[in-house]
């Protein structure tokens, strides 16, 4: 056997010191200036440069910016989305106009190519709201693809509960029997509060508390959704689809709008938020809302891109989390986000909160993901492998 050159050998051991501007490790809180030495493929230690130079003095440093952390989470998105062209519209004009117009690029084919972009992301992990049977059969068939698959359901006509929720109950039994170590879970995802009747949305929640299924529920997106519950009118009303609501809004929440309703509080009084559902966007809230959410033990996840381009307002962060509930990111769909990067909304979210910690933002976008998903973090620390997935730039 031919030893090696002892050159190439003493090269290949030398420790190597990684200065980024922002660390998270997976663990505790992100620092900044943070260093990560590696030894071979090794993480050998973590901590601030200065510490780190001190005990690897013979150690090679490298200044390589930016952030290091393990991948991050896209804890919302709509994969079957992904052949849709983006457009930012008001999101009462992009529904319609967007997402029912581009129906016919829904499907199987954009949910596999957004999975596939998600893998050449290195993506820890993904919630996907999953549209029909088709796109689910074909996720859950996915080696590659880790996280939840929450099977989207509607039906805003009360009197049509019972038999969407059997259809809906059948189709997810068996795909639970499909789960696999290491796979997608199952999960469920009752629209939002005004596209899901009050029995279905019942029906629905309390089958997975009982279930202990995963649930993602879209609340408080834009403004319009507020004054909806409110006045039962407005402009989310006034261009909703023929066919799928029922005369009155008050038929589909089975109570009187009214000015002090609001969506979150009407999940809770409807006793959805028993179910502990993650909440997608909540921009439009009270500071009732949050009091609320936080004494449910609710997640919830924040789209930045999404709601800047469909003009929903601006994700109150420094109030949620205030309120001690947990935040995670995501894109939601190419369509209004721009792209399955959560990366590029952690960059985003940091030009809108110019005075928030972006630590916090790190720590949302790997720990919150993983938390509301009900993933393991994983971390970066001595003894483990180092990845270049850990550089985000």
């Amino acid at each position: 056997m031919t030893a090696a050159p002892p050159d190439a050998t003493a090269k290949s051991f030398t420790p190597r010191l990684l200065v980024c501007d922002l660390l998270y490790t997976g663990m505790g809180g992100a620092q900044s200036p943070g260093g990560v030495v590696v030894v071979g493929d090794t993480v050998a230690a973590t901590g601030h440069p200065d510490a780190l130079r001190a005990s690897y003095p013979q150690a090679t440093e490298e200044t390589v910016g930016g952030i290091i952390a393990p991948p991050p989470v896209n804890a919302h998105t709509h994969l079957d989305m992904s052949a849709y062209a983006f457009q930012a519209l008001p999101y009462f004009r992009w529904l319609p106009e967007i997402v029912v117009a581009q129906r016919g690029k829904r499907g199987v084919p954009g949910a596999l190519a957004g999975a596939d972009e998600l893998a050449r992301l290195g993506t820890g992990g993904v919630g996907d709201i999953v549209w029909s049977p088709d796109v689910m059969d074909a996720l859950l068939a996915r080696e590659d693809l880790g996280g939840v698959l929450y099977f989207e359901v509607l039906g805003a006509f009360p009197e049509r509960a019972e038999t969407t929720f059997a259809a809906m109950r059948e189709r997810v039994e068996a795909w639970r029997r499909r789960e696999r170590p290491g796979g997608p879970r199952i999960g469920l995802s009752p629209h939002t509060p005004y596209t899901v009747s009050h029995r279905l949305m019942k029906l629905v929640t309390d089958y997975a508390a009982g279930e202990g299924l995963p649930v993602q529920i879209h609340v408080a997106e834009h403004p319009s959704e507020p004054a909806l519950f409110a006045t039962g009118a407005g402009p989310l009303w006034e261009h909703r689809l023929p066919g799928f609501w029922p005369e009155t809004f008050a038929e589909v929440i089975g109570r009187p709008p009214e000015p002090e309703l609001t969506p979150v509080r009407y999940l809770d009084e409807l006793g959805a938020l028993a179910a502990r559902p993650t909440l997608i966007h909540m921009v439009n809230v009270t500071q009732g809302d949050l009091v609320r959410v936080a004494r449910a033990g609710c997640a919830v996840v924040s789209c930045p891109r999404s709601n800047h381009h469909l003009d929903c307002g601006t994700f109150p962060w420094a109030a949620v989390a205030a309120a001690g509930i947990e935040i995670a990111l995501g894109t939601d769909s190419v369509a209004s986000g721009e792209s399955l990067d959560v990366r590029e909304d952690v960059a985003f979210a940091r030009r809108v909160y110019p005075d928030l910690d972006p630590r916090v933002l790190v720590r949302a976008a790997v720990k919150g993901g993983h938390r509301v998903l009900g993933g393991r973090v994983p971390v970066i620390r001595r003894g483990e492998l180092w990845l270049e997935s850990y550089r985000w730039s």
